[in-house]
C-alpha cells in the first residue's frame, strides 16, 4: 500500500451525545446526535456528507477536528489518535487541519481587519515571522484566493459575502494544511458566487493536494465536487459510495427520497425513477451495520437482510 492509500483522516464508530435536563424531577435522558459513524478520507480526496438539517453533519464536522471532542470512538489524523495529544499538542496539530464556517460573516472579527484576521494564523503557529514577512505571505494568500491585497486594510462590513468567505479560505489555507472541513461553505452566498467559491476549492486541491469534509444541503454541488459521498439520517450513515455511483443508483429509501427531493429540470422524469419504492417501515433508522452491496458502496440494511 502506497502512502496515497493511507488516509488522512480515519473516523471510527463516532458517537456524540448530548445530556437533557430532567424538569419536575423527571428521568433524565439522553440526545444522541450521531452514533457509531464510521469513514476514511484519502489525501487529495472529498468526501461530501449531506443530509437534512439536524442530521449531524455538523455535530460531526467539529468533532472530527476536535472542535466539540466526541462522547466515543477515535479520531486519527494523519496517523495520530487527536483524543491522546495534550493541549498544547492539539494547538500544534490545528495549522494541519482547518475549518471553513458557513456564515464568513461571524467567522470574521468585525473589529480586526482582512488582513489582520488572515495574519492571526501566523501569530499563533509561525512566532519567528517578522511583520514585512508576515505582510507579504498574506499579500500572497489575497491574490491566491481571487483578492486584491488592496483590500487587506479593510473591515469584514465593507467586503460582500462571496469576498468574506475567500477571507475566511485565505486563512484556512495560511499554514498549509493537509485537511480542511468545509461546513456548508457555500450556503450563505448568492448562486451566481458559490461556483466561483467552489471552484477555487478544487483548484486548492489540486494544487495543495487538500482533503476536503465537504458538508453541504446542494446536492448537485457535492456531485460536481465530491469524490465519495456518505449520507447521514438522524446521526447515522445509511448509505456511502462513491459519487456517481450513489447519484446512478442510490439503494437506501432515505436516499432516494433525498435526491427525489432535489429540483430537476424534468421532476416527472427523473423522482419516478428515484422514487418508485414504499418508504414504509423507514421511519426510524436502521439497527444494521452498513453492508458492502458493490464494490465501495456500503447501505445500511438490518440484520441478516443482504444486497
Amino acid at each position: 500500500m502506497s502512502p496515497q492509500d493511507y488516509p488522512v483522516v480515519s473516523v471510527r464508530d463516532l458517537s456524540k451525545h448530548y445530556p437533557l435536563r430532567s424538569w419536575w424531577g423527571g428521568k433524565a435522558s439522553v440526545f444522541r446526535a450521531v452514533e457509531g459513524v464510521s469513514f476514511d478520507i484519502r489525501p487529495g480526496e472529498t468526501l461530501g456528507l449531506v443530509g437534512e438539517s439536524g442530521s449531524g453533519k455538523s455535530t460531526i464536522g467539529r468533532a472530527v477536528t476536535m472542535l466539540n471532542p466526541p462522547t466515543s470512538g477515535t479520531i486519527a489524523f494523519e496517523g495520530t489518535d487527536l483524543a491522546k495529544l495534550s493541549a498544547g499538542a492539539m494547538r500544534r496539530m490545528r495549522a494541519r487541519m482547518q475549518t471553513v464556517f458557513q456564515d464568513p460573516y461571524a467567522a470574521l472579527n468585525p473589529r480586526m481587519t482582512a488582513g489582520d484576521y488572515v495574519a492571526e494564523a501566523f501569530k499563533l503557529h509561525r512566532r519567528d515571522m517578522r511583520s514585512p514577512e508576515r505582510r507579504e505571505a498574506v499579500a500572497a494568500l489575497f491574490q491566491r484566493v481571487g483578492l486584491d491585497p488592496r483590500f487587506m486594510g479593510r473591515y469584514p462590513h465593507q467586503f460582500s459575502g462571496g469576498q468574506r468567505q475567500r477571507i475566511c479560505i485565505a486563512r484556512a489555507i495560511a499554514l498549509k494544511p493537509s485537511f480542511i472541513v468545509a461546513d456548508e461553505p457555500i450556503a450563505a452566498l448568492d448562486v451566481s458566487i458559490q461556483a466561483q467559491v467552489v471552484n477555487l476549492l478544487q483548484d486548492l486541491q489540486d494544487e495543495m493536494g487538500l482533503s476536503y469534509l465537504f458538508i453541504s444541503h446542494d446536492l448537485r454541488m457535492v456531485r460536481y465536487l465530491c469524490h465519495r459521498v456518505a449520507v447521514l439520517w438522524r446521526g447515522r450513515i445509511v448509505e456511502m459510495a462513491e459519487a456517481d455511483a450513489l447519484y446512478e443508483d442510490p439503494r437506501h429509501p432515505y436516499t432516494r427520497r433525498l435526491l427525489a427531493a432535489v429540483p430537476v429540470p424534468h421532476p416527472a422524469e427523473e423522482r419516478a425513477r428515484l422514487a418508485a419504492r414504499d418508504l414504509a417501515g423507514h421511519d426510524q433508522p436502521p439497527d444494521g451495520p452498513l453492508i458492502e452491496v458493490a464494490p465501495g458502496h456500503w447501505v445500511a440494511m438490518p440484520e441478516g437482510q443482504g444486497a
